[in-house]
Order: C-alpha cells, then structure tokens, then sequence
C-alpha cells in the first residue's frame, strides 16, 4: 500500500474548470468563454513580445522594477507597494499561504471566483460561502459570515460570473466590519472596465487592513503570458514578496505587460468598443427573451428559465461554432456567461440564441 500522502484536505479541492476552447467537429470557432479581450494585446506590447527573444537566455528581473514603475505611473500608486505574480491567481495564492492556514476561515461570496476556495483549501484552511442579493454582493452576508477565525475576505469587484458591483461606501462599511486581524482583498480583475473606478487603490492607502488585485489577463489581452498585480499595505507586500519565487516571471511577461500598461490610446480603444457592444449585447438578448443584469465587465450573464433550457442552448450554440460558458459550477445552472467579443462574434451569438429561443416556441 502506498504510504505517501498529499497535506490534508488536498484531495478535498475540486480542480479549476476553465473555459472551453474547442468544440469537437467544429472548425472555425469563435470562443467566448473567458473574458478575453477581442482585440488580443496592444501593438506595443506585441513588439516587445518580438524583440524579447533575443534575451531569452537572460535570467528576467527579480525585483520587476520596470513593470512596477509602470504601472504605479499610469495608476498613481507607490512603485514599493506593489507586486507582482503569474496572474491575479498567484497574488491570490500568496495571500492565502502567508495569512490563512489550519483552523483558519477564507470567506468569499457563493458566486465569487473559484480560486479563492482552491487557494484556501491549499493552505489548510476552511472557505466560508456567504449569499449575495439578486447576484450582487451583500455586505451584511459578508459581515454575518465573520468569525474570529477569519482571516481573509475575498471580493471581485465587478464580480465574476454575474458583472455586477457595488459601490464605494458599501465597500469601506465591509472594511470597516471585518474582524480586526482579516484583511479584505479586493479582486479588481475587471476593475478598468469601471469609468471612474479606481479598484479600492484610495481605499488601500487610508486603511491597513485592504488589500487590491489586478490582472493583465483581460482588458490588457496577455491572458497567454500570465501577469498580475497587487497593491497594498507595505507590511503586507513586504510578507508576501517572501514566498514569491524570484523568477515568478518571465523576461517576455514583463516586456509586454509594460508596454501594454503605457499604450493608453489602445486602451481606450478597447474600453470604449467594449462598452458600446456589451450595451448593444444585452439589449439584443433580452429581445429575445434573455434577462440579464448590467454588466460592468466584458461579459454578459445570460439567464434562462431553467438549467435545462441554459444548458439546452449552451449546446446549440457550440453547434453554431459559439463557445460561452456554462457556469453552473458557480451555482448559476440556469445562466450562460458570454464574453463581449467583437461587433461580429455580438451579432453571431446574439442571433444564434434568437434562432434557438425561436426554436423552442
């Protein structure tokens, strides 16, 4: 019998589903499952992707100065105080192994990101679901769900699956209320999509207990290089830079992730089309029949009367060449999640679900 044994609750953690990619039979087609920018990476950012591989023999940077740099110029933040990692998801990751362990609790909301409960459960701890309200985060659920053993507080805002986000006041109220020894993380992966919203960047700097992540997986287009930021209290970036691995990325992710921070016309280029198609978007799915509420992300939460007929159109679509994704594994079975792509990829999808809703009458 084989004595050798993972840390418990390992084999506890259900493995992350990403979105799907291909559809077998199926060429040609057009994938909205992950939230990706339709535009892919800026021109920018593409260049030094090209002129990288002439240093690809070079160890990258250990400390990220340049990226750092760049990114506390264009957000206005302390260049010291950041720190980055492969995705949001490392920052995630280091959060939950240097502040929450055995008999610990990780709470997050029950629509929330799948890797605050994997990132928790990785560091021996135990996640805490809380509701939300008609798919928009409940600050009292949250308050409600603390306890003296909780450690960390994890909210996506705008969250993920659902696009929905609340507002600045609710946010420091949740701050306010979390026990004094847990640190409230504020997921801002869609945080650029917000007019106006600075992620809790002004938060984090009047308090010592918050915490922001961001990702340049989305509106940056480098969701194939893997980078992501946080920003925080010092004390707490200071703990987190002890477990991160010195070459944690590498010498192209850089490259490109600071490029792409300092193209502000691309952008705006993006942010812009963005809006306009998730507006027109969900005007053309509740056409036909398909609520769903205001999106402040790059997706849109479709929703069905039921699981079946969710799942039921998911299948159409595939048959269509449309790849969305089903979310039921974030406890939304009646809900399809399509990311706003390009005038094209909006129209394809958005008269694909008219021919399938047409269908069933």
């Amino acid at each position: 019998m084989n004595s050798i044994a993972p840390q418990p609750g390992i084999m506890d953690i259900t493995l992350y589903q990403g979105g799907k990619a291909a559809v077998e039979g199926v060429s040609n087609v057009v994938k909205l499952s992950s939230n990706e920018n339709p535009f892919g990476p800026s021109p920018a950012a593409q260049e030094a992707v090209r002129r990288s591989v002439h240093e690809l023999h070079r160890y990258p940077s250990t400390d990220h100065a340049g990226l750092r740099q760049a990114i506390a110029e264009v957000h206005g933040l302390d260049a010291n105080r950041i720190i980055c990692g492969v995705g949001s998801d490392e920052i995630i990751h280091f959060l939950c192994q240097c502040y929450a362990g055995p008999g610990d609790e990780v709470v997050h909301s029950v629509h929330g990101f799948g890797m605050y409960r994997i990132s928790a459960m990785a560091a021996g701890a135990t996640p805490v679901e809380v509701t939300e309200r008609e798919r928009v985060t409940d600050v009292d659920a949250f308050l409600a769900g603390c306890s003296d053993r909780t450690k960390l507080v994890f909210l996506a805002n705008p969250n993920n699956p659902t696009g929905t986000m609340i507002g600045m006041a609710e946010i420091e109220r949740l701050a306010e209320g979390i026990p004094p020894k847990a640190i409230l993380v504020l997921d801002g992966a869609y945080a650029e999509y917000v007019d106006g919203y600075d992620g809790g960047a002004q938060l984090v700097e009047a308090r010592d207990n918050v915490v922001m992540t961001r990702t340049f997986s989305k509106l940056y287009g480098l969701g194939g290089l893997r980078v992501g930021w946080g920003y925080g209290p010092q004390a707490i970036i200071d703990v987190l830079n002890r477990i991160r691995g010195p070459f944690n990325l590498s010498g192209t992710a850089l490259a490109a992730a600071e490029a792409a921070v300092r193209d502000r016309a691309f952008v705006e280029k993006c942010l812009v089309e963005n809006a306009r198609m998730r507006t027109w978007l969900a005007e053309a799915l509740a056409e036909h029949g398909v609520p769903s509420d205001t999106s402040m992300a790059n997706f849109i939460l479709a929703r069905f009367g039921t699981a079946e007929e969710a799942a039921d159109c998911d299948a159409y679509l595939q048959s269509q060449g449309l790849i969305v994704r089903r979310v039921a594994g974030y406890k939304l079975p009646a809900a399809l999640r399509i990311t706003v792509g390009d005038e094209s990829s909006c129209r394809r999808v958005a008269h694909a679900v008219g021919q399938f809703k047409a269908g069933q009458r």
